[in-house]
């Protein structure tokens, strides 16, 4: 009887017994499969990994962009006595050094005239852009940095008109804008940076002081 009984359930556990190793078997394979796919696409950068950072700024690190910076400069100081507030060009450059900040690099001149007297503004200001945070591919920042000026100018000194000694001096510069990135290659933006260069002693009459005050209408090309 208990021969018969066995007999009879046998093919049952044989069918179990082989539908277990085979969906076990299809299930190694599905897993070795998916595992493969997934390591392709980390090795290929289409799925980041913890220990890779998330991007939170359009772009990719390591990028260098050069940029026209064009817009009105306002006097401070001994400068708005002897010149007036002119359209400036201002030539920049950019490096993305992180996903939360940039290198800023501003070189600029511009010559500022008022009656007979008039006021050279040349500098090379250095700046650390820290981005704020990021709504698309748009994102405010503000900006801070030290750099090297040379500010002239043709004013009177005992009821007679003296240009000053041209010496370069250091100076501060701090700022805020925002940035919006077009694609790949181009950004535009806009930003306000105010130079305060320290002051030129003379020879010749009172030490040369003032700042200035520059918003600009910025655009960039990435490379």
């Amino acid at each position: 009887m208990k021969k018969k009984l066995f007999s009879n359930k046998a093919p049952l556990i044989l069918c179990i017994l082989g539908a277990f190793f085979i969906s076990t078997a299809n299930a190694n394979k599905i897993k070795n499969l998916t595992s493969d796919k997934t390591a392709e696409k980390v090795k290929t950068g289409e799925i980041e990994t913890s220990s890779t950072p998330t991007q939170s700024i359009p772009g990719q690190l390591g990028k260098h962009a050069v940029g026209i910076g064009i817009g009105q400069t306002f006097l401070r100081g001994d400068f708005a006595d002897n010149g007036d507030d002119e359209i400036t060009l201002d030539l920049l450059y950019n490096y993305t050094a992180s996903y939360s900040f940039d290198l800023l690099v501003d070189a600029h001149y511009s010559k500022h005239e008022y009656q007979n007297k008039n006021v050279e503004t040349k500098g090379l200001a250095v700046s650390i852009k820290a981005k704020l945070f990021q709504f698309d591919a748009f994102f405010p920042f503000a900006l801070a940095g030290l750099g090297f000026y040379a500010p002239q100018t043709l004013r009177e000194v005992n009821g007679a008109l003296v240009e000053s000694e041209e010496k370069v001096v250091f100076g501060t510069n701090f700022g805020v804008g925002s940035d919006l990135k077009l694609n790949d290659k181009f950004t535009v933006g806009v930003m306000a940076q105010f130079h305060n260069p320290f002051d030129v002693k003379q020879d010749v009459g009172e030490e040369v002081e003032g700042s200035y005050l520059k918003l600009l209408i910025a655009t960039f090309y990435t490379f």
